[in-house]
C-alpha cells in the first residue's frame, strides 16, 4: 500500500513516524511519502516539506506567510494527484489538513480510490466546532487518542470514531522502560550541577511561543538560582542561537532537542506551555505549571471564557475532567503568578494533590498501543475496501 502523511508540526512528526513504523510492521509493502519531519524521515520514506516550512500560528503570522502556506498546499496537492496513494493519513495540523482532506475528497468523487484517515483527530470540542461538517464530508476514518473525544463525536455528532489509545502515553511507558541513564549520568553530559535540583522550562515548538513565553518564565525564576538550576528543553528545528536572546543574563542551560524526556526524568518541577508537553510532564511524573501567554491578553481572556467550549486549555485537565494543574492562560499569564503557582508545587500538599490526579490522567488513558491499534485498523479498512 502506498501512504501518504501529512504532519505539521514536532508532536506530529513523532507520532506520525511511530504510526509508519507500525504500519510497516503489518504490510511489507508499505511505500510513504510525507510532509513531516526528521523522525518521518528516519522511519522510512520520501520527505517532500519539511514541518518547519509549516508551522506557523497566530493570526498575524500566518497572514506574513499566507502565500508559502498557499504555495505549500498547491504542492502538497499536486503531489498527491500525482503519487497516486492508497490512503492519505492526517495527523492534527487542522488548519492545512482540513483543507487538504476536502482535495482528497474532490479526487474520490472523480473516482480516485484514495481512503482519507485523521489520526489525531482535529479539537473541535474546544472550538470551531463547525468543522464537523467538513470532517463527516470529507474524512472516511477518525482515529482519536483522547477518550472524551468518542462521547463528543459520536454521542454529539452521530460519527463513528476509533479511539486507538494514546501515542504520548505509549512513548512515555516505552522511555521509562528503555531508560539508562542515570541522573548522575544525565547531568554529567549536559554539563549541569549535581548538587541543585533541576526547573525544567518547556517553552514550546514554536518561535513565536517561546518569544512570548520564555522571557516571563525566566523572570519568574530567577529567584530560585541560588538553590535550583533552570534547564530549558530545546525544541527540534529552533536554532540553539534562537534562545540567546532571551536567557542573556539569567543562570540557565539550553539543552540540545530531543533531551525532553530525560530533563523531566530528572526534574523537581517544570513550567510548560500548554500542548502535549502538559501530558508528557504529567506522565513522567513532575509537578507543573502550564503557562501560555498571548497577544492582548485581556481580549483573549475575556474571549476563552465566552467562545471555548472547555474549561480547561491543558490535557492534562481535560482528560482528568477536573483541574489537576494550574493553568494561566492570556490575562491570568504573568511573571507574579507563575512565581506562586511554582512555589506552591516545589514543596507540600498541593505537589502531592498533583501527583495523585496524575495517577487518575494514567488510569484514563489505559495501555493500549495507539499506533498498533490505528495500523491494524487501517490496514483492515484498505485491503477490505472500505
Amino acid at each position: 500500500m502506498k501512504y501518504y502523511l501529512i504532519a505539521g508540526e514536532a508532536s506530529g512528526d513523532l507520532h506520525a513516524s511511530h504510526l509508519m513504523r507500525s504500519l510497516k510492521s503489518i504490510d511489507n509493502d508499505a511505500q510513504f511519502r510525507f510532509f513531516g519531519g526528521d523522525k518521518m524521515a528516519a522511519a522510512g520514506g520520501t520527505l517532500v516539506k519539511h514541518y518547519r516550512e509549516l508551522a506557523y500560528m497566530g493570526v498575524v503570522p500566518v497572514l506574513m506567510h499566507l502565500p508559502t502556506i498557499l504555495r505549500n498546499m498547491r504542492i502538497c496537492k499536486s503531489d498527491i494527484r500525482r503519487w497516486k496513494p492508497d490512503a492519505l493519513i492526517l495527523v492534527d495540523y487542522p488548519g492545512f489538513n482540513l483543507n487538504i482532506a476536502r482535495f482528497a475528497h474532490r479526487l474520490k468523487v472523480a473516482g480516485a480510490g484514495l481512503s482519507v484517515y485523521y489520526y489525531i483527530s482535529p479539537k473541535i470540542w474546544a472550538w470551531k466546532e463547525y468543522r464537523i461538517r467538513n470532517i463527516k464530508r470529507d474524512v472516511d476514518e477518525l482515529f482519536s487518542i483522547l477518550p472524551f473525544e468518542v462521547d463528543f463525536f459520536e454521542r454529539k455528532h452521530s460519527y463513528p470514531i476509533h479511539y486507538v489509545g494514546n501515542p504520548t502515553a505509549d512513548e512515555v511507558r516505552a522511555f521509562k522502560a528503555g531508560t539508562d541513564t542515570s541522573r548522575d549520568v544525565f547531568i554529567g553530559e549536559n554539563g549541569l550541577s549535581s548538587s541543585k535540583p533541576i526547573i525544567a522550562i518547556l517553552c514550546g515548538s514554536r518561535k513565536q511561543e517561546i518569544r512570548d513565553n520564555l522571557p516571563a518564565m525566566l523572570q519568574a525564576t530567577a529567584h530560585l538560582a541560588g538553590n535550583y538550576q533552570m534547564v530549558v528543553a530545546g525544541a527540534p528545528a529552533i536554532d540553539h542561537d534562537f534562545y540567546s536572546q532571551f536567557t542573556a543574563g539569567y543562570q540557565v542551560t539550553v539543552l540540545p532537542a530531543g533531551n525532553s524526556f530525560q530533563l523531566l526524568h530528572v526534574a523537581t518541577a517544570a513550567l510548560v506551555t500548554s500542548g502535549t508537553a502538559t501530558l508528557e510532564t504529567a506522565l513522567l511524573g513532575v509537578p507543573q505549571v502550564v503557562c501560555y501567554a498571548t497577544a492582548l491578553p485581556r481580549l483573549i481572556g475575556f474571549l476563552r471564557r465566552r467562545l471555548l467550549k472547555v474549561p480547561f486549555v491543558s490535557l492534562v485537565n481535560l482528560i482528568a475532567g477536573r483541574e489537576v494543574v494550574k493553568e494561566l492562560v492570556a490575562d491570568s499569564f504573568s511573571v507574579d503568578n507563575i512565581r506562586m503557582e511554582l512555589t506552591a508545587i516545589l514543596n507540600g500538599s498541593a505537589r502531592q494533590q498533583m501527583l495523585n490526579g496524575y495517577e487518575q490522567v494514567r488510569r484514563t488513558l489505559g495501555s493500549e498501543s495507539a499506533p498498533d491499534n490505528a495500523a491494524r485498523t487501517m490496514h483492515r479498512l484498505l485491503t477490505s475496501g472500505r
